[in-house]
């Protein structure tokens, strides 16, 4: 479901930079962290131009096990293990770490993990979607959200602030690597990345839903309900029900878009200089 949101989201402006990076540095091989079924290789493999060996490492077997591999692409490994350790241990063997909607999840001492042992191995790193804390309503008069021929009009609500701060208040428990970054991670890996000698590109990559995109924003309302019930203490629990409700009554009218921040960050090695 999301898929197709992911990829249009991403950020162009990286792929220039990775591609002259991938040509000079003469790299094939490919770590996804966290692949899941295969979302962050069906993006990427298409756009570099040359010979890719992947190696997809995520620790729900049955995602590996759905893992779709795209046409042309040859030497995909997929491996069942933890991103804490056989994560990290795979760096040595491979040109490029990559990971999709991965970062915000991360600890601070995992992702210095991460850095020592990228920059132990000269490799580069492409992280996108990285959540970034910011969530804005709009409504549009039409049910065609093509921004050429509607003018969306902000449409915010008293209790958006409530939900967003609880919904990031969320993202900083542990996910599993530790107490987890959340909103912040994006910025805290370019700090580490730059620390460690490393020329990095930042870049927006927000989802920009309208109506088309009616069944994920569902489910994202709630996932966003539960996530802000866990954490407000329960005398807000009717405030949050509410604007849910709310929100979900505007998403079934089809007059709105919703913008969810997210970043890109490229990090390259010294070395010949990219434009």
């Amino acid at each position: 479901m999301r898929e197709p949101v992911d990829h249009r989201s991403r950020s162009s402006d990286l792929l220039f930079p990775l591609q002259t990076a991938w040509l000079n540095h003469g790299w094939s091989r490919i770590l996804d962290l966290g692949s899941g079924t295969g979302s962050n290789l069906r993006y990427l493999a298409p756009k570099i131009a040359a010979d890719q060996e992947w190696t997809l490492i995520d620790n729900d077997a049955s995602l590996l096990a759905a893992v779709d591999i795209p046409e042309g692409v040859q030497g995909v490994r997929c491996v069942h293990g933890d991103l804490a350790d056989e994560g990290i241990n795979l760096i040595k063997e491979t040109d490029l770490v990559t990971g999709s909607a991965l970062l915000d999840l991360v600890s601070h001492a995992w992702l210095e993990r991460l850095v020592c042992a990228v920059e132990t191995a000269r490799c580069g790193v492409l992280f996108g979607l990285t959540y970034s804390g910011d969530l804005q309503w709009f409504h549009v008069n039409t049910h065609d959200t093509d921004p050429s021929e509607t003018h969306p009009l902000p449409d915010d609500h008293s209790d958006d602030t409530l939900v967003r701060q609880a919904l990031n208040q969320h993202q900083l428990l542990d996910k599993g690597l530790g107490s987890a970054l959340g909103p912040t991670a994006s910025a805290v890996a370019e700090t580490l990345f730059k620390a460690a000698g490393y020329r990095t590109w930042h870049r927006p990559s927000p989802w920009c839903l309208g109506s088309g995109d009616s069944r994920l924003v569902r489910r994202l309302l709630s996932t966003w309900e539960d996530a802000a019930l866990e954490v407000e203490p329960s005398t807000e629990a009717q405030r949050i029900r509410e604007w849910a409700d709310r929100r979900r009554e505007k998403v079934d009218s089809g007059r709105f878009s919703l913008v969810v921040g997210h970043l890109d960050l490229l990090a390259l090695p010294p070395g010949r200089k990219v434009v």
